[in-house]
């Protein structure tokens, strides 16, 4: 939908541009009450899908493209107007211009929304660094790796993550914790959560006699574990 959005607004610039240079003739009275019909129709119909456009892109891209005709046939009864009455026929490209570049960018906000749910890219509303700050200081959670967050639609995110937790005998309690943070923090309900627990420290002694725990378990070369 915004893809066609972009390709009406662009021809809508072209032919204005046309018309503009070398101006045709209107008839400003059928002109006049075509557009009236589709102001109406397209009111209509915006008005119908206004409830729905917040919580779907699909739903809201309709919506747009109806505002946008709507926008248009109400150019178009100005222009057939000024026709009519002054008989000046560039009105009628100088409008469609303008509803041309009213449509772009708004059309390009859809577009870039789209492309990011179809790449399934963070959220613009999100910051990862948050979500793993408050994920990091929930009771009984060490730390937090490997976290995703995207978009399935509008309105509706996904999460995974790996969280290291002290003990994993209270698991089903710091899940629920971190299932309603989620939810009413940051409004994500379909969340993937894999509970790890934390890896016993290992007592690394090198050749020169010192030692050092490392809870990893990581080698480090020069001694022996």
């Amino acid at each position: 939908n915004a893809l066609v959005l972009l390709g009406v607004a662009g021809a809508i610039l072209v032919e204005a541009s046309h018309r503009i240079v070398a101006p045709r003739e209107v008839l400003g009275g059928p002109m006049l009450g075509v557009a009236t019909l589709g102001l109406a129709a397209n009111l209509g119909g915006a008005w119908l899908l206004r409830a729905d456009a917040p919580a779907s892109l699909s739903v809201r891209a309709v919506y747009l493209e109806a505002l946008s005709d709507a926008l248009s046939s109400l150019g178009v009864i100005v222009a057939g107007l000024v026709v009519l009455l002054s008989g000046w026929t560039l009105a009628d490209p100088l409008v469609s211009a303008a509803i041309g570049v009213f449509i772009v960018p708004r059309t390009w906000g859809l577009l870039r929304q789209a492309v990011n749910v179809l790449l399934e890219g963070t959220p613009s509303h999100l910051a990862l660094e948050e979500v793993e700050r408050a994920l990091a200081a929930a009771s009984g959670v060490r730390r937090v790796h490997d976290l995703h967050v995207w978009t399935l639609t509008s309105g509706r995110e996904a999460m995974s993550a790996h969280v290291v937790v002290e003990d994993l005998a209270g698991g089903e309690r710091i899940l629920e914790r971190l299932h309603a943070l989620l939810h009413t923090r940051f409004g994500i309900d379909h969340t993937t959560i894999q509970l790890e627990r934390e890896p016993p420290a290992v007592l690394t002694i090198k050749a020169d006699g010192t030692a050092r725990r490392d809870p990893a378990g990581r080698y480090h070369g020069d001694g022996q574990r």
